[in-house]
């Protein structure tokens, strides 16, 4: 039975949730970073808010872990390069937050434009400063988002709604996609120029740090009123500050800070500023969510192997797993056989897919072949790690998908570049179920790949099965299949034998010296 720890306060539908789905469950909160090291290797799985930090020294220690789950959408606390290099999947809750956080960007451009927060200091102060006051309507002014994604988009039509002006800044929104929200897709440089309320929502990267920063700060539109409840460090913090000071900025609000909890900051006391502490996904119904989600994500990974949400391998649902997991398993033994036999000559890999196969996701199969391939690297690899274990050894990865239909109603192909040339696999799937192998390297086999094998090429001449049958014979070894296969009669041949029990290096010296053969390979799948 999988079993998840529970390590940061979480609503109890949580845990009855996994409890439910046939997973045992502890829920053991404020623990230090040496009492989670102590107890994660019992545990599958790791569901996290933002309280604990899933570091490289956690991961280190947490030897049985499979998936950690985030209960929202920051994974600032966790070490995503080692989770992978360990094979650990990080998933992470996008949506069950998302309006709750737009909501919360609509309050603070209204409390910006009304100067509430200071009305309602002053008011309970007993001043009635009413004619201080004096703020902006939202209507028809125009809001410029720097993020236009799930959360940007919920900004967008609420903003619309208030019959704002929307034009929008972020280089994956396409035409279509602009048109459908009704916003206007625009360049950063026009954004600043032009708005007069700029939201964010965008993940904090390399290309998004300090995106507001001092230079472009100073581009915005005089009297510009901006609002953060994305990342802390995707504005300059000092020079939004000064920006305040010298009116060019009307007013700023913060849900987020580069650092948190923020007790202090230059900004505290700054006229037209107002703060909160990152409460954009701070409502019931968000925590509750997010709660739901994380759980039936983690659920549906551990008893079933459906990926949802993940950040570091391709997506694969509950309801797409079950049709792809034949194809995976053909996958990672087309690519543990290329890997097996070639696997230390590799420069580039090429996974082609036809007929049915073209139909699918084809993330999941590039995966699984990656993960056969790279098992002649590292015998902890998964379908999570092999891209990055191919990546650190520099290997081009390619995907092609053909829409001709061939010999096979299905059919997966694996190339790999080597210092002698291109060489390629192919293999498809019996039933729509039985992975077999079709061709090696030119040469119709068709095989399946299981157990413990030989792979022999030899010249095609009379005697050969026979003295091969010998060999195995005296060695004690049983041969369960025999797979022949040749160029044309009397030239190169391949064998693929299946046997019984490992093939030792006395054996294979024996084989390499019957007449006529030019390699012999043990093989394991």
């Amino acid at each position: 039975m999988p079993k998840v720890l529970i390590s940061d306060q979480m609503d109890p539908k949580a845990a009855e949730i996994f409890r439910a789905r046939g997973i045992e469950v502890d829920e053991k909160t404020d623990l230090s970073k040496d009492e989670l090291a102590a107890i994660i290797g019992d545990y599958d799985g790791l569901a996290i808010r933002s309280a604990t930090k899933v570091t490289s020294e956690i991961l280190a220690a947490a030897t049985n872990l499979k998936v950690v789950g985030r209960a929202g959408i920051g994974v600032d606390n966790v070490d995503i390069p080692a989770a992978s290099a360990k094979g650990v999947v990080v998933m992470n809750t996008p949506f069950g937050n998302s309006i709750t956080t737009a909501e919360h960007a609509i309050a603070l451009m209204f409390a910006l434009a009304r100067e509430l927060p200071a009305a309602d200091t002053s008011t309970q102060e007993g001043k009635w400063e009413k004619n201080r006051f004096m703020g902006v309507e939202l209507t028809s002014k125009i809001l410029g988002l720097i993020g236009a994604g799930n959360i940007g988009s919920i900004v967008a039509e609420r903003a619309l709604g208030l019959k704002m002006k929307v034009i929008a800044f972020d280089p994956f929104l396409t035409p279509e996609r602009a048109l459908d929200l009704g916003v206007e897709k625009v360049t950063l440089e026009d954004l600043l120029a032009r708005a007069d309320f700029i939201t964010l929502h965008t993940p904090l990267t390399d290309q998004t740090r300090n995106i507001l920063s001092r230079e472009n700060l100073a581009k915005t539109k005089k009297g510009v009123r901006i609002v953060n409840c994305a990342r802390g460090g995707l504005i300059d913090e000092a020079a939004l500050k000064e920006g305040l000071e010298s009116g060019q900025i009307a007013g700023a609000a913060l849900d987020v800070f580069v650092e948190e909890p923020a007790k202090q900051s230059p900004l505290f006391g700054t006229p037209n500023f107002i703060a909160t502490p990152h409460l954009g996904a701070s409502t019931t119904e968000a925590q509750v969510n997010v709660a739901i989600q994380v759980a039936e994500q983690m659920s549906d990974f551990l008893n079933t192997g459906g990926v949802t949400n993940a950040l570091n391998m391709p997506s694969l649902s509950a309801e797409e797993a079950p049709k792809l997991r034949p194809y995976m398993e053909l996958a990672q033994k087309l690519g543990s056989l290329v890997g097996q036999l070639e696997g230390r000559s590799i420069s580039g890999v090429s996974i082609e897919v036809e007929g049915a196969a073209a139909q699918l996701n084809p993330r999941p199969i590039t995966g699984a072949v990656l993960a056969g391939l790279m098992q002649v690297y590292s015998d902890t690899v998964n379908m999570v790690n092999a891209p990055y274990l191919a990546k650190e050894r520099g290997l081009d990865v390619r995907e092609i998908r053909h829409d001709r239909e061939g010999d096979y109603h299905t059919l997966v192909r694996v190339t790999v570049t080597t210092g002698e040339g291109p060489k390629s696999v192919a293999g498809t799937l019996f039933g729509n179920a039985a992975p077999r192998l079709v061709e090696i390297f030119g040469i119709r086999v068709e095989a399946e790949l299981q157990g413990e094998m030989i792979y022999i090429v030899n010249d095609d001449a009379p005697g050969f099965i026979g003295r091969l049958g010998t060999v195995l014979g005296e060695a004690a070894i049983n041969i369960g299949t025999f797979n022949l296969g040749r160029r044309a009669a009397g030239g190169e041949a391949v064998a693929l034998v299946s046997v019984d029990s490992h093939v030792e290096k006395e054996v294979e010296r024996a084989i390499c010296a019957l007449p006529g053969v030019r390699v012999v390979e043990p093989l394991r799948f």
